[in-house]
């Protein structure tokens, strides 16, 4: 464990009175919902837009990056902008695609010690910095009509799984999640169909019919504009 980590824990539980509680609860409050409402100004207006996940930590010339890239400059061609966490890997690919189209580029950027920086792609005024994942996981969903998951570490198992559970949930509406890289996400899908399905019941079998995993750009674009061909939906806020 490193000096900062014990620092953290060390504050962490550190006995407060109750007046440093308050004010410092207090100020987190304020702190939280400027974060919304600036996210709220910005993209209220940007129309019908995917949201893509994926690794900070891949390279540009390695295969996602250039795939993550493509199906985002084919989704601008069919009309949608593109939602990243506007941070390098994945992220930078997604916005890049999605500027070399001429679509729009949104980047939710947070701040972390490490790995997360903004990338040159995101459209003027529509970068955003966090501090609280919660609220840019909000922005994720709330104006998105679309998820692509591309592989990636814990962020974007986090962001995955709650587009799946909102919509589990029907907290929001059952819009498209398609899952890239069929070699990655195999081993997960089978891990939840024989373990939290068959041999545990932790989920349900239409659960499964949630999310799809494929390979191609085209398998992307098809099942993203198929979905809005058949229920002729319109943005969701």
């Amino acid at each position: 464990m490193t000096p900062n980590e014990n620092k953290k824990i060390r504050e962490k539980l550190k006995q407060k009175t109750w007046n440093e509680i308050k004010t410092n609860d207090s100020w987190a409050i304020f702190k939280v919902m400027s974060e919304f409402v600036d996210g709220y100004e910005k993209l209220s207006r940007i129309g019908p837009c995917v949201s893509v996940f994926g690794s900070a930590r891949t390279k540009p010339g390695e295969r996602y990056y250039e795939l993550a890239e493509q199906v985002a400059f084919n989704l601008t061609q069919h009309g949608y902008g593109v939602i990243t966490g506007g941070g390098p890997g994945i992220m930078e690919a997604g916005n890049k695609g999605a500027h070399r189209g001429g679509g729009v580029s949104v980047g939710l950027n947070i701040d972390l010690p490490f790995e997360q920086h903004d990338n040159p792609y995101i459209d003027k005024g529509k970068s955003l910095e966090f501090d609280y994942f919660f609220v840019r996981k909000v922005m994720f969903v709330k104006y998105a009509q679309g998820f692509v998951a591309m592989p990636g570490g814990f962020g974007t198992l986090d962001e995955l799984f709650e587009a799946i559970t909102l919509i589990q949930t029907k907290k929001i509406g059952k819009f498209p999640i398609v899952l890239v890289g069929k070699s990655f996400w195999s081993g997960l899908m089978d891990w939840i169909k024989e373990v939290m399905l068959e041999k545990n019941g932790n989920v349900s079998e239409v659960d499964l019919d949630l999310f799809t995993i494929v390979d191609t750009t085209d398998e992307v674009i098809d099942i993203i504009n198929n979905f809005y061909k058949k229920h002729q939906l319109t943005p969701n806020f």
